[in-house]
């Protein structure tokens, strides 16, 4: 599907990741196209999928979540059912941001979490993660600074 991407479609995507809130005459004013057909094509790939929502960013900090970490999960079994059980318990915790299934690793998972304070990460740790069948490694890293921080694909 990328390959059918114009470079109309490009930008309008490349736009729409940094400003999800832009009406269609400024996004179509932005681009270089009449609002019909601009408004078309981004139908078009909210259609297609290629735009999957909208969304809000919060500020982390002004919401006193402070502390964020990558969280390696090592399991006992490398099961399906075993995977399946451990990403449905962990799609319901709001303090989990990504999970990702990796290679390379000792750990199984890669997880991306965000809590108050060590406090909230501790409780976290030993209420949930640790309590989860299979999860018999856990191991951290915190995250101190966060020089590059998007959600932007590279489109363009």
């Amino acid at each position: 599907m990328a390959e059918k991407l114009d470079r109309y479609d490009q930008m309008i995507l490349d736009i729409l990741q940094k400003n999800g809130r832009i009406s269609n005459q400024e996004l179509a004013e932005a681009i270089k196209l009449s609002p019909s057909p601009c408004l078309r094509r981004v139908r078009q790939m909210e259609e297609d999928g290629l735009i999957d929502g909208y969304v809000a960013l919060l500020n982390a900090k002004k919401l006193g979540l402070s502390l964020m970490a990558f969280i390696g999960i090592s399991m006992d079994r490398h099961t399906p059912e075993r995977f399946e059980k451990l990403e449905s318990t962990l799609a319901g915790y709001p303090e989990v941001l990504e999970c990702h299934l990796i290679t390379g690793q000792d750990a199984d998972y890669l997880l991306k979490v965000i809590v108050r304070d060590m406090d909230s990460y501790q409780q976290f740790l030993l209420n949930k993660l640790t309590r989860i069948e299979g999860v018999t490694g856990v191991h951290t890293s915190f995250v101190m600074k966060s020089p590059i921080n998007s959600t932007a694909l590279p489109v363009v």
